[in-house]
């Protein structure tokens, strides 16, 4: 949690943090700034303190909500500092990151660098500012950082953030399973709109994206795919392509607050009128795993050992997996979950390849066993996020059901 940045810290014998901040949205800014929309910002937090915020100028009304210590650059001298500069931006940077550690009292140590900016720009500018500041230790991290940890557990406010999205997702997920319903099938099993015309993957997608804008949600490239294409777990479905009766659909949903912030991710199954055998039984075995993986999961317990007990059922049934078959593209080729929060992937990692995680009190995981087979032309899967309770409870925040078919109006009768 937030609470444990100092831990953390401690843990990796860092005296202060540098979070970097472009233009386009940046999970760490919203992290520590409780959302606020600004840009181009550095935060810096010295250990035992408090963040410091810096802006330009013009967002230091907005940057003043995130109830942080807020300076601008030009309260530090940057202005003054491009100009000694020649106008050369890299040069005044340089300059620029010295004063503003100096501000948070740093001027040796170990400082980690963290956020998001160009590659190329970095590798320059942190050779630059090593050769500029001998005393300081500028580093960066691999594997599990110390933000990958702390986002680890949710505090109270981030999980009333991740049910209010949960809450309008599924709430869009059933406006769209109404939406499909209330569509008709032709004699040739496509499925019509009221003037005759096909209705498509990109007429559903563009209902889903208008209904997540009317509740405060953007899309983040949904799954919707069909057939063959939700055979491959990733596929996101072509827009032209037809709806018809009896073909598996894959709709993975993953919205997140608009313009950045939590996420909700969740995946239902979908037959339109009836389900095929090979669908049907596929989708009982997949309904079956996510069940064994919830009854499966417990506070303190080991993340891969809810995978594997889910390879072991998928296999005793005689599917191949990512395990018995691996890089095979039929079966269960995937992991079993994963973390949730401002970023769709975090951690913890649910998979047998990763056996140093645990499931935690305030982790946001998905549960998502899937089945794929597209040369047979189908693939299923169900997916639900779940919090675990400070009494280590697995709790979804995805109570939509999972009803396979959808039920269609009949046909028009003939004129």
């Amino acid at each position: 949690m937030k609470t444990d940045l100092d831990r953390l810290m401690s843990a990796r014998r860092l005296d202060a943090l540098v979070i970097v901040g472009g233009e386009d949205y940046s999970p760490l800014r919203d992290y520590l700034t409780q959302g606020v929309h600004i840009g181009r910002e550095l935060i810096l937090k010295k250990h035992g303190a408090a963040p410091l915020l810096i802006v330009g100028g013009m967002e230091l009304d907005e940057a003043r909500k995130s109830g942080l210590a807020v300076r601008t650059y030009a309260d530090l001298g940057y202005l003054d500092l491009l100009q000694s500069a020649g106008g050369d931006v890299l040069k005044a940077g340089v300059a620029f990151w010295g004063r503003a550690l100096a501000e948070i009292g740093i001027t040796s140590g170990r400082v980690g660098v963290y956020g998001r900016g160009d590659v190329n720009y970095f590798i320059v500018f942190i050779d630059l500012l090593r050769e500029a500041y001998p005393a300081v230790q500028f580093v960066g991290e691999a594997g599990l950082t110390l933000f990958d940890e702390a986002m680890l557990t949710k505090d109270e406010d981030e999980i009333a953030r991740l049910k209010s999205v949960a809450e309008r997702t599924v709430s869009v997920i059933e406006a769209t399973w109404n939406y499909i319903a209330g569509h008709r099938l032709a004699a040739d099993e496509t499925v019509v709109q009221p003037d005759g015309t096909p209705l498509t993957v990109g007429d559903v997608k563009r209902f889903v994206i208008r209904e997540l804008l009317e509740r405060g949600l953007e899309d983040t490239d949904m799954i919707f795919a069909q057939g063959r294409d939700a055979g491959y777990p990733h596929s996101r479905g072509a827009a032209g392509d037809v709806l018809r009766a009896g073909r598996s659909i894959v709709f993975d949903l993953f919205p997140r607050e608009m313009g950045g912030g939590y996420y909700h991710d969740m995946t239902r199954t979908w037959c339109i009128g009836y389900a095929p055998p090979a669908v049907q039984a596929a989708y009982d075995d997949v309904l079956t795993a996510f069940e064994m993986a919830v009854e499966a999961f417990g506070a303190g317990k080991k993340t891969h050992l809810v995978q594997e007990a889910v390879l072991n059922y998928f296999e005793a049934r005689g599917h191949q997996t990512a395990r018995s078959h691996p890089g095979t593209l039929e079966g269960y080729v995937h992991s079993l979950g994963h973390g949730v929060g401002l970023n769709i992937h975090e951690r913890p990692g649910i998979t047998h390849l990763r056996q140093e995680d645990s499931f935690q009190p305030g982790n946001c995981i998905t549960l998502e066993p899937g089945l794929y087979y597209p040369e047979q032309g189908f693939g299923v899967r169900v997916e639900d996020l779940f919090v675990v309770t400070a009494a280590g409870e697995l709790v979804s925040l995805t109570p939509f059901r999972k009803d396979l078919v959808i039920p269609m109006l009949p046909a028009e009768p003939p004129a």
